[in-house]
């Protein structure tokens, strides 16, 4: 079909505008690969604004005078696969003049083919839905768009205005440049935490609403062994995720890591600023002691680490249970599924532990964009900056967010007197008019994960049911929020070694977790022996390595 069917066969090759020369044409004989001069404007003078054949900037829709095609890889959802004719297609061009060269790509595969076309220097323009890029970064084929971003008016305004300055440094490497665009949210998102039965545990005698502002992970015990006693059940919680969901919000309460977190074990001191391994503190012997409780006291069900989610909801869906972690996208879809009437789900606010009563979700960063430096190559300076405001204008702003995640208003939603967005009544999205016959993303190809990602908070707030804004309320009302921690910018020999002591040091660490929570190994009696083993496997001296990396490149950090 085009180069891309060459590299692999799950690749389809989709030209969105028949006729239309791949960006324009343009390579003006400028192929320019210095960055520019740090003292570029973002914006216009008005002499330069005169000579563009396009229009950018705050507040403006971007708009090219002539056709312009970009080529781009997109992640085809199984759950909202790609149709040509969608409606935001014709809506992004509509806008601003712009059309795709789309290298489609099923989801599963993403990352595979991304890696395979960015090592290859074959890559799109365009390269979004990108969630890790340190592995590109010494390639060469990726542009340190950190040099780039004072064109990028919506970016550096939202950058600037929800002082987004300490959150982009962690993605910062070794070179103190970021190779990624990330989504850039207002405020973080509520995240997981657990979906009760509100109603068993108010017949339990626990006053949820009453309660939940102050509860600790010991109060959220005190409280499931209550319902134990009322209901009689054998196990009060039988969790999915293997259960790394919920080791993973716990972790963040003792001080650890854990679960979906679980990284590397280390965290960070602001005070002593410095790294410390915390997987062989009292940090950690108090969480797994924790869980081990729960375990022992017929509160968490053991299969909870090894059974599959259909398992864990079965359970809960027919009443055996009364606890489980989720979204607040999984609790949508539970009350459709609930074979108990009158079954009342409420997600509570993650308890808090013996750090405090912390917000969870941390960072305000999406995944993000990449872009190639065949752009760079292909298009010279002038017409690479175009293509990087038509960025901007598509994923920063205002108008460009609203507009992948809603799509037309007058088309598929409205706005009212206070200029909320109101979902046409035949559409259906994220929980919002369940009954209705269409899709949103489906059916038009809004609200995807490639384009709809970051924006204000009432960008956030606006796919939201009344249930989910009052739990993302909640979490702001009664969780403070937690500092983040830096990055250890490694170079690429550094990263090399570090993750040769990480694999198996972090893999010994996560079977001892499940054998001291299941009760496989005495915590008491097995700690000594653990610690030394952690110690054996290189814990002392991967931290050092962290701690000399921060060391070297604190000042960059602002530290």
């Amino acid at each position: 079909m085009n180069r891309m069917t060459k590299a692999t066969g799950v690749i389809l090759a989709v030209s969105m505008a028949a006729g239309l020369t791949a960006c324009s044409g343009n390579d003006n004989g400028n192929n320019a690969s210095s960055s520019p001069s740090a003292g570029a404007s973002a914006g216009a003078s008005g002499t330069e604004a005169a000579a563009l054949d396009y229009t950018f900037g705050e507040g403006q829709t971007f708009h090219a005078n002539s056709p312009v095609t970009y080529s781009m890889m997109f992640s085809d959802n199984e759950g909202y696969p790609y149709k040509k004719d969608w409606r935001l297609w014709s809506a992004i061009t509509e806008k601003t003049n712009v059309s795709f060269d789309l290298t489609v790509v099923a989801r599963a595969e993403y990352e595979n083919q991304k890696s395979l076309l960015v090592n290859s220097g074959d890559a799109p323009f365009i390269i979004p839905k990108t969630y890790e890029e340190s592995a590109y970064v010494a390639g060469g084929q990726i542009v340190p768009i950190s040099d780039w971003v004072q064109y990028m008016p919506n970016y550096m305004k939202a950058v600037k205005e929800w002082n987004m300055e300490d959150d982009l440094k962690i993605k910062m490497q070794a070179d103190g440049k970021y190779y990624v665009l990330p989504g850039l949210w207002e405020v973080a998102g509520g995240g997981y935490s657990f979906i009760i039965r509100k109603d068993v545990f108010e017949a339990a005698g626990v006053d949820v609403t009453g309660q939940e502002g102050n509860w600790t992970y010991e109060d959220f015990y005190e409280a499931m062994k209550k319902v134990k006693a009322h209901t009689g059940a054998k196990y009060v919680m039988s969790d999915r995720f293997k259960g790394d969901a919920t080791l993973n919000i716990a972790a963040v309460q003792y001080g650890v890591t854990g679960g979906w977190g679980l990284s590397n074990g280390l965290v960070f001191d602001h005070d002593k600023q410095e790294f410390a391994f915390a997987e062989t503190t009292d940090n950690f012997k108090a969480y797994v002691t924790y869980f081990n409780k729960l375990i022992k006291d017929g509160i968490l069900d053991p299969e909870s680490f090894t059974q599959d989610d259909d398992t864990a909801q079965a359970k809960f869906f027919k009443g055996d249970t009364f606890v489980i972690n989720g979204n607040y996208q999984n609790l949508a879809d539970m009350k459709a599924k609930m074979q108990v009437p009158n079954a009342d789900l409420y997600m509570i606010v993650q308890p808090g532990g013996p750090k405090g009563k912390l917000q969870i979700e941390a960072s305000r960063l999406e995944n993000g964009v990449m872009i190639s430096q065949n752009a760079l190559k292909k298009l010279g300076k002038d017409k690479f900056i175009e293509m990087l405001r038509f960025v901007d204008w598509l994923w920063y702003s205002d108008e460009g967010q609203t507009l992948s995640l809603w799509g037309v208003e007058g088309e598929t939603y409205t706005k009212d007197a206070s200029g909320a967005i109101k979902l046409n009544p035949d559409i259906t999205y994220n929980g919002l008019n369940p009954t209705a016959t269409k899709k949103l993303n489906v059916d038009y190809g809004f609200g995807g994960g490639v384009f709809a990602y970051g924006g204000s908070k009432a960008l956030k707030m606006s796919k939201m049911t009344d249930g989910e804004k009052d739990y993302n309320d909640r979490i702001l009302k009664y969780r403070e929020p937690r500092k983040l921690n830096p990055p250890i910018m490694a170079t690429p020999d550094e990263s090399e070694e570090m993750n040769l002591i990480s694999k198996p040091l972090m893999d010994y660490v996560k079977t001892m977790t499940l054998k001291f929570i299941t009760g496989q190994e005495n915590i008491e009696a097995g700690w000594s022996n653990y610690v030394a083993q952690a110690e054996a496997n290189g814990s002392t001296r991967y931290t050092k390595m962290a701690n000399d990396i921060f060391a070297k490149t604190k000042s960059t950090l602002g530290y």
